[in-house]
């Protein structure tokens, strides 16, 4: 695919989130002054799901999802980190994960959500956890494929999230080969209670090393932790200080915001069970 035709779709899902955010926001607006619940109906988009799971749910996963819904999938082999005796936010008990990201459109959200958590036990610990994030960008072929699976579907705007709705951050780290392992005992000092590391590589980085000023180590990595947000800057301020760019580790930390979830605590599991029924 072209840059430009690229740049073009962004540009397009960039238009269309601006003008469904206005909407929403106009409609909550007026529901408020008139007392009344917002019911407004929006437009399918995609969205995308994370699921790490224990490596053996993987095919259980995909056909849960595709009996009912849609989805363009993507696995790949992780390692769990927590502690035995560590309630661990990615699962506990097995090692060996399996990272699923799958992209599927937003109208199925709740159901897909709701089948997962039941049919792959994911209120139970150590089952693994699911969550959606949300997209600003998507190639228009695969978007216009998959909601067209639910064309009938329209997105209720009062289960829309919002940032202030949001209650959970997924924080990514990518560090030189060898040093995940330190990375989550800083996060672990900050109060994190686990995550999951998957092996990569850095791929043809020497362009932005010369604006960072720092040669990255081409084999790394990466370590996802589910954090709420209230406790996401100092997870990520002290591995900055123990495993940032200016040591050994030269790791990179970024965060990105987290709607649905299924599988991290009982008092969650509650409440999103309250919510789809």
């Amino acid at each position: 695919m072209r840059s430009t035709d690229m740049t073009t779709f962004e540009s397009r899902q960039s238009h269309r989130e601006n003008v469904r955010e206005a909407l929403r926001s106009a409609s909550e607006t007026l529901g408020s002054k008139l007392g009344v619940r917002s019911s407004q109906k929006y437009p399918n988009r995609v969205k995308l799901l994370v699921s790490i799971l224990n490596d053996r749910d993987e095919n259980r996963l995909k056909e849960t999802i595709d009996e009912h819904s849609v989805s363009l999938s993507l696995a790949f082999a992780a390692t769990g980190t927590a502690h035995s005796q560590v309630l661990d936010y990615l699962g506990i008990g097995e090692t060996q994960k399996v990272v699923v990201l799958s992209l599927i459109p937003e109208s199925d959200e709740d159901d897909i959500m709701r089948e997962i958590r039941t049919r792959i036990s994911l209120y139970l610990v150590g089952r693994g956890i699911s969550f959606t994030i949300p997209l600003t960008g998507v190639s228009e072929i695969v978007a216009n494929g998959i909601t067209s699976a639910a064309s009938e579907k329209t997105v209720d705007g009062s289960k829309i999230m919002t940032s202030e709705k949001r209650k959970y951050d997924l924080i990514v780290v990518a560090v030189a080969a060898g040093f995940a392992e330190e990375a989550m005992e800083a996060a672990r000092s900050a109060g994190a209670a686990g995550g999951t590391i998957i092996h990569a590589h850095s791929f043809n980085n020497a362009k932005a090393e010369q604006f960072i000023g720092i040669s990255l180590m081409e084999e790394r990595d990466l370590l996802l932790i589910l954090t709420k947000r209230e406790g996401k800057l100092p997870i990520m301020q002290a591995m900055f200080e123990k495993v940032g760019l200016k040591t050994q580790a030269n790791g990179i930390i970024f965060s990105v915001p987290v709607d649905k979830t299924a599988g991290i605590s009982a008092t969650d599991e509650a409440a999103a069970t309250e919510e789809s029924v």
